[in-house]
């Protein structure tokens, strides 16, 4: 019979070895969770991580900028040539944006822009990706979006704009935007800078036309995908 003293009976070799292997391991790792390095190199990869959301990002609206739209335009335009499934595009441009920066003060101003983000941001999907292309213009890219689609999410960017007051020092002013639209449907063969140009031509064109509204291609509007027009669909239907 064997006798001893103390509270817990005495190891053997091999549990004694495990038992300090363990205790090893607990002690590294409290060393690492206290190392001073893990701390630095913690503090570097959120800095990092903030960088790159600088990078991509306009600071005052929150919307993806210019650089950021470029590449995710030309990233949709190739998934809809290999897809079939089209991509949509609109841009906006507030109407006499100017007059807010002359009469409020671009204080102001930056005030009404980062606004109109946030109005525009709750009316569309998590996957769109709103972009901020300079000044007071704004691009938004909808994926998997046919030409109907980016006309329904348009009128209610247009409406939920203009009818929001912004409030300027004592004043209520609404705001307005003139919209250009298109549709990439990958059968044509054209370059991001090429589609982004199109819709421009559409912004300027309800700018020409009285402003506050949504200008695009009817005649593509009319023409959907299958080569069947508008005026050959009612025909089919007809009597």
């Amino acid at each position: 019979m064997v006798f001893y003293r103390g509270k817990y009976p005495p190891c053997s070799s091999g549990h004694y070895r495990i038992c300090e292997t363990i205790m090893k391991k607990q002690q590294c790792l409290q060393n690492y969770l206290n190392c001073p390095i893990k701390a630095e190199l913690n503090r570097l990869k959120q800095e990092c991580k903030i960088l790159r959301n600088l990078a991509k990002v306009d600071e005052l609206t929150k919307f993806f900028n210019f650089r950021y739209l470029k590449t995710s335009l030309e990233g949709e335009m190739e998934r809809t040539r290999r897809s079939g499934l089209s991509t949509g595009l609109i841009m906006a441009d507030l109407d006499h944006f100017k007059r807010i920066n002359d009469t409020y003060g671009h204080q102001n101003g930056n005030l009404a822009l980062k606004g109109v983000a946030d109005i525009w941001k709750s009316s569309i999907r998590k996957i769109d990706i709103p972009c901020r292309y300079g000044g007071e213009e704004f691009v938004i890219i909808l994926p998997n979006s046919s030409i109907y689609d980016v006309l329904r999410t348009t009128e209610r960017l247009r409406q939920g704009l203009s009818s929001f007051p912004f409030q300027f020092d004592n004043a209520k002013v609404n705001l307005t935007a003139s919209f250009g639209i298109d549709e990439y449907r990958g059968n044509e063969n054209f370059t991001a800078d090429a589609f982004i140009h199109r819709v421009d031509r559409f912004v300027l064109k309800a700018k020409e036309t009285g402003r506050n509204r949504i200008c695009y291609d009817h005649e593509r509007v009319a023409r959907p995908l299958t080569g069947v027009t508008l005026e050959e669909r009612k025909s089919l239907f007809a009597g």
